[in-house]
């Protein structure tokens, strides 16, 4: 704010106080009294006016001259934790409804918005087509930034190829790794599928599996093959995979497929599903079976954690989804705050880490806020 003429400080002047006294001869005259000797109610009045004289030259004091405006310190709400313009961003994901790794994605994308000033429109759906025509909807829509997933590239290559046309930065993450480059999208924040699978059979093989069943939830999803894939390399030929298709959108599904297969194949010895809430629902399966397989997942949730801690799930392979939604918001607000690209055309990976027994109290108290 800058200071005008007239209320400015300097322009503020406090002058003598005259009041009313009695002339030598009882005819009232003007004449300049001493604070100290005018009366109560006078004293009263110069005093509040000095009052506000110093409020008001302290709130003017405290505005730039040059029109600038304190930079605003409440991250809380819509306002961000910086002081720069507020732009709309959209998140589009294949997260199916229910599916709390998706959860987690999302409070990440929410954090990095609220801390950079922005809006953020999340919209999500495990169809393709419909999930290209939000991507759609958000470029119609011009939005300052676009972060989506790819999970079946030729369905959302192009819609993400549109927005980088329509020059608004682009960046994926989760799903399409090996494919967001070809289509302009310029960073990429997940896991390497295939090493996370690769990692998993090597370690399954160490702890002795000789069948496992990979429950495979969302068919036709790359990234969900690649992992089953990755596995049967890992073991190295010393255990046999087998997939196993179900729907992922609905658990007592679920639960009872995967029963009725170790019902049905008592050779089955350990349980891999891709997600956490098909592992919880393998625990249930293999106790109804009278199954003696072993369970372990890729991702993790505050439930798959306190299942670890119970010895109920073996292990989890985490590629920390929250610092994928987080990472990916952050990097088109730095887009937008300075042309900022993130990677140096490389993806920058979130993942994979293993979770077991033996480090889970580390992020217990995180995955209990919906953080891990």
């Amino acid at each position: 704010m800058r200071p005008n003429s007239e209320n400015s400080p300097s322009s503020l002047v406090l002058r003598p106080r005259f009041v009313l006294g009695a002339g030598t001869r009882g005819t009232k005259t003007a004449t300049s009294m001493p604070i100290a000797m005018a009366p109560a109610t006078q004293r009263l009045r110069l005093v509040v006016i000095v009052a506000v004289l110093v409020v008001a030259s302290v709130v003017l004091s405290s505005c730039s001259a040059t029109g600038g405006r304190p930079r605003d310190t409440d991250s809380s709400g819509g306002g961000g934790g910086v002081d720069t313009p507020r732009y709309t961003v959209a998140m589009v994901s294949h997260g199916a409804p229910g599916d709390t790794f998706w959860d987690l994605v999302r409070a990440g994308a929410e954090d990095a918005a609220k801390k950079n000033n922005l809006e953020l429109r999340y919209s999500s759906s495990p169809q393709a087509p419909d999930q290209a025509n939000l991507v759609r909807n958000a470029i119609d829509s011009k939005v300052d930034g676009l972060a989506l997933t790819m999970p079946t590239p030729e369905a959302l290559g192009p819609a993400a190829k549109r927005a980088v046309d329509a020059g608004i930065p682009t960046v994926g993450l989760n799903s399409g790794m090996d494919n967001y480059s070809r289509y302009g999208v310029s960073a990429f924040f997940g896991q390497d599928e295939k090493v996370a699978g690769e990692q998993a059979g090597e370690r399954l093989a160490k702890d002795g599996a000789k069948k496992v069943l990979c429950v495979i939830h969302e068919q036709g999803n790359p990234s969900q093959e690649a992992r089953c894939g990755g596995i049967k390399k890992g073991l190295a030929g010393k255990g046999e995979v087998e997939n196993l298709y179900v729907n992922g959108m609905d658990l007592t599904s679920v639960q009872s497929t995967v029963q009725a297969k170790l019902a049905q194949d008592k050779n089955i010895d350990w349980v891999m599903g891709l997600v956490a809430p098909v592992a919880l629902a393998s625990v249930k399966s293999a106790k109804a079976a009278g199954s003696n397989a072993k369970i372990s997942t890729f991702d993790t949730n505050a439930e798959l954690v306190t299942a670890i801690k119970k010895g109920e799930i073996q292990w989890a392979v985490d590629q920390q989804p929250y610092l994928q939604g987080y990472m990916a918001i952050d990097a088109l607000w730095l887009a937008k705050r300075n042309g900022s690209t993130v990677g140096g055309g490389q993806s920058v990976l979130t993942g994979p880490s293993f979770v077991d027994n033996s480090n889970v109290d580390t992020i217990a108290d995180a995955a209990k806020k919906g953080l891990r």
